[in-house]
């Protein structure tokens, strides 16, 4: 009951050898054929003037908005902070007085 059941293995665990297998068949392999470039449909863009212009006027507002975002979410955090800590100084000294005054 408590002696181990080793189990016996049926394949060789030594060196094998694998035989050599002749290739019965040649492969030739022949080059894809090389690539066409396809002329390109789209119209090519023209940047004027005008469009120049509106692109820098859309690329600042953008800014700024994404400027006034972060601003204001640094304001919040800020002011958020601030008051965490006057609440803090206010209890702190609420507790002190009413040790002192017993």
């Amino acid at each position: 009951m408590f002696r181990p059941n080793v189990p016996t293995n049926p394949t060789p665990t030594g060196l094998v050898i694998p035989s050599v297998a002749e290739p019965t068949a040649t492969v030739r392999h022949t080059p894809p054929p090389a690539p066409v470039a396809q002329s390109s449909t789209r119209p090519a863009v023209h940047v004027t003037p005008g469009t120049a212009l509106a692109l820098v006027g859309g690329g600042t507002a953008v800014v700024l908005v994404v400027g006034a975002v972060l601003v204001s979410m640094l304001l919040a955090v800020a002011i958020s902070g601030v008051s965490v800590a006057v609440c803090a100084v206010v209890l702190r000294s609420m507790l002190a007085s009413e040790r002192t005054h017993r």
